[in-house]
């Protein structure tokens, strides 16, 4: 400003010098307006470079602490606890503070061209562009170092993300794993419970005959045939050969009908009344699954 200010005094100098005395009065007023006007212009430009400096500086200023908030965020919270929308959004953010970090170097750096170019370029400007190049390059730093810890975080999160589909594919095939035995122990637990399923009646002659569990055969029908023809099944009552070690008769006489080792089995008093003892389960049912007493 002061040499703008200088080179605008020696114009008027030389046109005050005496060696202008051929100029006319007219010509030297006509000069002197024409270094005023020039003069003008100058001022105008340097107040214009000089606004431009100042609006920018605050530009920069403001883009710190918009970097420092963002910078507070990113620190402070747990990134890969975050909801996908929330990290968008941080994105987001972080692109559009590196887009105006970009404009305002290049807005700088054309001030700058600029400002060399004139005569107010001075080491105390040369000195402030200095200053904001170096905080700028800090913003650019800084984003970068909050980028980085984003996409660490989203690297995180997918690392996260593989281990909770391994561990569910793991316990999906556990599971299945699982039911199968489960499915293969039920199996095996009917077939044993179907194999130690054991069947027995108790009637008089009467009733065993009218359910067709027995009939009398041959020319003096004196011949008992058991469950030859189409019983009735719903008659039996159905029990576990592993626990039925005992069955009351109630009757005074009995007799078993079917055929079972006699040694497994005795048919005792009890109360009055009469009741079968199995002695021998294994052997007393490894002939028949079914028990027919006939009682008087």
């Amino acid at each position: 400003m002061k040499q703008i200010k200088f080179f605008v005094i020696a114009l008027i100098a030389m046109a005050l010098m005496p060696g202008c005395n051929s100029k006319t009065d007219t010509d030297r007023g006509k000069d002197i307006d024409s270094v005023n006007t020039e003069l003008q212009d100058a001022l105008e430009v340097a107040d214009a470079e000089k606004d431009s400096l100042l609006a920018l500086m605050n530009e920069i200023n403001q883009g710190m602490l918009q970097i420092k908030q963002m910078q507070d965020i990113v620190t402070v919270q747990d990134l890969s606890q975050e909801t996908p929308d929330r990290k968008q959004q941080l994105r987001a953010d972080m692109d559009a503070i590196q887009k105006a970090i970009s404009e305002r170097q290049k807005k700088l750096a054309d001030l700058e061209r600029r400002l060399s170019q004139s005569d107010s370029y001075t080491k105390e400007l040369k000195s402030t562009i200095d200053g904001l190049k170096a905080q700028l390059a800090t913003q650019q730093s800084i984003i970068d170092d909050l980028n980085q810890r984003l996409a660490a975080a989203h690297a995180e999160i997918e690392s996260l993300n593989t281990q909770v589909d391994s561990l569910t594919s793991v316990n999906k095939a556990e599971r299945e794993q699982k039911n199968a035995a489960q499915e293969e122990n039920a199996r095996l637990t009917e077939d044993v419970n179907e194999l130690n399923t054991c069947y027995y009646a108790i009637g008089t002659e009467k009733e065993l005959k009218e359910h067709r569990i027995i009939e009398k055969k041959g020319l003096l029908r004196n011949k008992t045939k058991i469950m030859e023809g189409d019983y009735e099944k719903n008659y039996f009552t159905k029990a576990d050969k592993r626990v039925l070690n005992e069955i009351d008769l109630h009757s005074k006489k009995a007799e078993v009908l079917t055929k079972h080792p006699k040694d497994s089995y005795t048919i005792v008093e009890a109360g009055g009344t009469q009741k079968l003892v199995i002695s021998n389960s294994k052997r007393f049912w490894e002939q028949n699954n079914f028990l027919v007493v006939k009682i008087n």
